[in-house]
């Protein structure tokens, strides 16, 4: 049966500024993947990110050359093979799992054997100055989990100003590669000492050895450093924790495999993402069905979402109803 692909590029405007170790940005710009068949539509949802070379330009280029393919009934395992790990994948492997299910009428959810309830996702506070990551802190003090971005000169008196402005939630650190073998070993025992839950990849990718070899008074957690099941081996011993993202790992098909590698591997698992909105969130809420760590607030940081979207309320977030994906 022949499928008609379309590929579009959407934005939208976050509430305020988002800024991390590598600077900062105030709209989201995401690509969608839709692919119909004669009575269904599935649509998958990616952000292109710079730091791991990506563009729009060439997401939409790598997606246009498995258009062919995908017409005359590409399925995900030929995907797998055809395109490498990364935002294109992600948006055309998840429009594949999202047809799949309409035109079965079997959810998603049920085809992967689960019965999905809500979750508690962690809230991303942005990089800044220490008063400005206080208030931030302060603001959403009731939150149970915050995401604090730092990585830079100052990280220790940001992380003691958030932790003031928001005495009872838990905190996970991310770092964004911005920390260096100098300060890693102070830095991480500061963040013990204050009460700190999970550091997010402290050091660059490929000079995180070090960690191999320093005291880790709290999980550390690797993002940059993994991007799909391959990459696994290389980082026992060196982090207790992944960060699994559907952006980097190249959509759901290979996130499955790649969490079932790291459980096997002792390591606890995160879920995360990039910023962008409910639909590029909610193949990753399936995913992140009883995981250690949920980071999935990508829509909470929009000045508008889409509409379905999931349904949030605080920080829990709910399974994606059938209109929405899957």
């Amino acid at each position: 049966m022949t499928r008609v692909i379309s590929v579009e590029r959407e934005i939208f405007p976050i509430a305020g500024t988002f800024t991390i170790s590598r600077g900062s940005k105030t709209e989201a710009e995401v690509i969608v993947c839709t692919i119909r068949d004669a009575e269904n539509a599935g649509r998958g949802e990616c952000v292109p990110y710079r730091r791991y070379g990506e563009t729009m330009e060439s997401v939409l280029e790598q997606i246009g050359a498995v258009v062919p393919a995908l017409e005359s009934g590409m399925n995900r395992a030929d995907l797998l093979a055809a395109l490498p790990a990364g935002a294109a994948r992600n948006a055309v492997d998840c429009a594949l799992w999202d047809l799949e299910a309409k035109s079965s009428g079997v959810r998603v959810a049920e085809r992967l054997g689960i019965v999905p309830g809500r979750m508690e996702t962690a809230y991303t506070l942005s990089l800044g100055t220490p008063e400005a990551m206080a208030a931030q802190a302060h603001a959403n003090a009731a939150r149970p989990l915050l995401k604090v971005k730092i990585g830079g000169d100052g990280d220790i008196e940001r992380i003691r100003a958030v932790r003031e402005a928001a005495p009872k939630s838990r905190i996970i650190l991310d770092a964004n590669e911005g920390w260096t073998e100098a300060n890693v070993e102070r830095n991480l025992a500061a963040a013990a000492e204050i009460g700190v839950a999970l550091v997010e990849q402290p050091l660059p990718a490929g000079e995180d050895a070090v960690l191999g070899r320093i005291s880790r008074p709290i999980p550390v957690c690797a993002d940059e450093s993994v991007h799909e099941t391959r990459d696994i081996s290389a980082l026992v011993g060196l982090y207790d924790a992944v960060n699994i993202k559907l952006d980097k790992a190249g959509g759901l098909t290979e996130a499955l495999a790649l969490r079932e590698a790291a459980e096997r591997q002792g390591f606890a698992v995160m879920v995360g993402c990039m910023v962008g909105t409910s639909l590029g969130m909610a193949p990753a809420v399936l995913l992140a069905q009883g995981a250690a760590f949920v980071d999935l607030d990508g829509p909470l940081l929009l000045a508008r979402d889409r509409d379905p979207g999931l349904v949030y309320e605080g920080s829990l977030v709910s399974p994606p109803a059938a209109a929405l994906w899957g």
